[in-house]
């Protein structure tokens, strides 16, 4: 069956609130532990997750940073207007330089209370390293979900990453119903995150500790890290019955040759991702590659994956052959680093490029994240939820978590 015809409400089960985790455990390493190997579960803490891995596995972890994309003013009246910044706008967007930018930027954001957004600007005054910064936003366009929004502030020569850290607050995920605290600039955070430009965390990795990552280390597994922009459509409901309907967000990778290099060194060694993010950059990555492979003289924008691509592409050429079409791409074009678009959708009836094993959180009912899940161990999933909720596992962003081996993979 082609994944368009698959009907969401075979990937629901019953998730009661209060198996919803509101807060993270401490410490985090701490977090409760299924793992699913040769075709049994048991369970355990992140802790001890080594133990579980294969001695030359190669665990793929997204580095990507949270900004504090939630910023609210308030008008004239007094009421209080949201701006969630969602992500730049304009094409070709190369995160590391937008957040160096100067006098202005545009975002694409969604508008809490946009109906009392009666003013040609909002305006705050915030406090940017002691010093006072006037910060204005200005609705500049409609998109069809969503608005442009052009921020402007004064000094001017302050870049916009240190303008967003200063006005905004930590975006946590609609369905954890709490006001963001000061911890959570932390513990929404992974211990290994650097790269800004998320609006979500990877929250498979949210679990692992620097003891964590010694561990691995001890064990001789290796740890590559890579970055995917989590946009705030990672939580997009399907509303649609079949998936044929729903029409895939798309999150911005940033792939860097040193990466590459090092993926094509150990791509014969198991690849578990932590995260269904890192998940959607290896499988995305294998099929830009193969898109270069077809035709070498492929232009930039041609590289992005669409949605229904990868079930659609004739796959000609191996993971490693991949991997090394791309490397020498972005080469040529005397860069070192490809920043671009994917919509990638894997769901059951996808075969997996690179990936082996993963590393996940239990999520939503009726998600595409719980469709990727679906599609590398099949109707398994039923099976560990259900354990999930009888053993008192935590859901969601802030819970729990899984490490999921498929059997003929290992």
């Amino acid at each position: 069956m082609h994944p368009k015809h698959l009907r969401i409400e075979d990937f629901t089960y019953d998730l009661p609130a209060e198996k919803i985790a509101y807060n993270p455990v401490n410490p985090r390493d701490q977090s409760k532990l299924l793992v699913y190997q040769n075709n049994k579960i048991s369970e355990n803490t992140y802790r001890n997750i080594s133990e579980y891995l294969p001695e030359n596995a190669v665990l793929v972890f997204n580095d990507t940073k949270v900004v504090k994309s939630r910023i609210f003013f308030n008008n004239e009246n007094g009421a209080t207007i949201e701006v969630f910044c969602l992500e730049p706008y304009g094409e070709a967007i190369d995160y590391e330089q937008h957040f160096t930018e100067r006098n202005s930027v545009t975002w694409i954001c969604f508008i809490g209370k946009v109906s009392k957004w009666r003013e040609q600007q909002l305006t705050k005054t915030i406090e940017v390293e002691g010093l006072p910064v006037e910060l204005s936003a200005e609705i500049t366009g409609k998109l069809e979900d969503a608005y442009l929004v052009t921020f402007t502030w004064s000094p001017s020569e302050i870049p916009f990453g240190k303008i967003m850290d200063a006005a905004g607050v930590t975006p946590l995920p609609p369905y954890i119903k709490r006001i963001a605290e000061k911890v959570d600039e932390d513990s929404y955070q992974t211990v290994y995150s650097e790269n800004e430009g998320s609006v979500a965390a990877p929250t498979a990795g949210l679990h692992f500790t620097q003891d964590v990552l010694d561990d691995l280390k001890k064990k001789g597994i290796s740890s590559l890290f890579t970055t995917l922009h989590v946009g705030a459509g990672t939580f997009k409901p399907v509303k649609s019955e079949v998936m044929e309907d729903h029409v895939m967000h798309s999150e911005y990778l940033n792939i860097t040759t040193a990466f590459l290099e090092d993926l094509a060194v150990k791509i014969h060694q198991p690849i578990i991702t932590v995260g269904t993010t890192s998940t959607r950059t290896l499988e995305s990555i294998y099929w830009m590659g193969n898109k270069i492979v077809q035709n070498p003289e492929i232009s930039y924008n041609a590289l992005k994956i669409n949605q229904w691509e990868p079930y659609e592409a004739e796959a000609i050429c191996s993971a490693e052959e991949a991997i090394d079409a791309l490397l020498k791409w972005i080469k040529n074009t005397h860069q070192d680093h490809l920043s671009i678009e994917t919509e990638i959708i894997i769901a059951p009836g996808y075969s997996f490029k690179m990936v082996k094993g993963l590393v996940t959180n239990f999520h939503q009912p009726q998600s595409t994240l719980l469709l990727l899940v679906s599609a590398l161990i099949g109707d398994q999933w039923k099976n560990i939820y259900q354990y999930a909720l009888e053993n008192d596992f935590r859901f969601l962003s802030y819970g729990d978590g899984s490490l999921l081996l498929p059997n003929n993979n290992f």
